[in-house]
């Protein structure tokens, strides 16, 4: 099966019915953006710095012997 300017064209027109004049752009950078990201992560590009994880915080004990028991 082969795709020809005509299927092309029925798809954009449906996809201009669905989501209208003013999402195409939007949804064009985010295509785009998800295209870019997917294909880093094929290729194992590692120029971007993966942030390092928060620091723990400490968690303060708990006094139990200020707690009234039932």
């Amino acid at each position: 099966m082969d795709i020809t300017p005509l299927h092309l064209f029925i798809v954009l027109i449906i996809v201009l019915v669905l989501f209208g004049a003013k999402r195409l752009p939007e949804l064009g950078r985010s295509l785009g953006s998800s295209a870019r990201e997917f294909k880093k992560g094929i290729s194992g590009d590692e120029s971007t710095p993966i942030p390092p994880p928060p620091p723990e915080v400490p968690t303060k004990p708990v006094d139990t012997h200020d707690v009234e028991h039932h």
